[in-house]
């Protein structure tokens, strides 16, 4: 796709697209452990086995708060290192998470496609939690739809047919994400629109070529590409 569709609503993922989400729980689990001699490898190693045990917890019904998501995929993580939490720790991710600061090229890309789009997010989070990102950013969003609102996890569908509900099936809508299982995928399968950031030059995208509207190495690309 050559030239910039014509849309008129972007929204975006918000943890691991807008928000540093990555680095914000590295650093957590390094506060959170410190002194129980945790190698880098392990800390590596740690990050990847949380990962895959938010998929898991946030698949389970019935629905948990994103606190809740949050405690037991950290706890069980780090159980599998054979490490233990402390208990006045299992909370720390929660109560971390609003302080995560946006990637640098964020609020620059977001300023740049307020002038011309309204600008929403969909975001796998409670709404108390959102609210604190939300301060990080310099243009509102006129769209915000929540697990907690919905009820559900992405790669469900609820988020999307939520904001397409809102939005309107006869409007222009491109969907911004970072992450191909959570977002790009199901939103695809529903024919939305969709933009891939790929941050890290993954090949991963190669399997939905031909589905994905574009693929940017970061905000800035979109906001050139948008704005052209």
């Amino acid at each position: 796709m050559n030239r910039t569709p014509e849309f008129e609503f972007v929204t975006f993922d918000c943890y691991g697209t807008l928000i540093d989400w990555e680095t914000g729980i590295q650093n957590a689990f390094k506060q959170a452990l410190k002194g129980t001699g945790l190698g880098q490898t392990e800390e590596a190693e740690l990050f990847g086995l949380y990962q895959e045990e938010e998929k898991r917890v946030e698949g389970q019904m019935p629905y948990r708060s994103y606190r809740q998501v949050l405690a037991l995929a950290a706890s069980a993580a780090a159980r599998k290192l054979g490490k233990t939490i402390p208990e006045k720790l299992s909370s720390f991710l929660a109560e971390q998470l609003p302080s995560w600061d946006p990637f640098p090229d964020t609020n620059p890309a977001l300023e740049r496609l307020a002038t011309e789009y309204t600008l929403g997010i969909l975001s796998n989070v409670d709404d108390d939690l959102l609210a604190g990102t939300l301060k990080h950013f310099t243009v509102p969003f006129d769209l915000i739809v929540t697990a907690e609102r919905v009820r559900s996890y992405k790669p469900g569908t609820e988020h999307f047919e939520e904001a397409r509900r809102i939005v309107g099936a006869d409007r222009g809508w491109l969907h911004v994400a970072a992450s191909l299982y959570h977002d790009v995928e199901p939103a695809s399968r529903l024919g939305i629109n969709t933009a891939w950031v790929n941050r890290k030059n993954s090949p991963e995208g190669r399997r939905l070529k031909g589905r994905i509207a574009k693929e940017v190495k970061d905000l800035t690309q979109l906001a050139d590409w948008l704005t052209a």
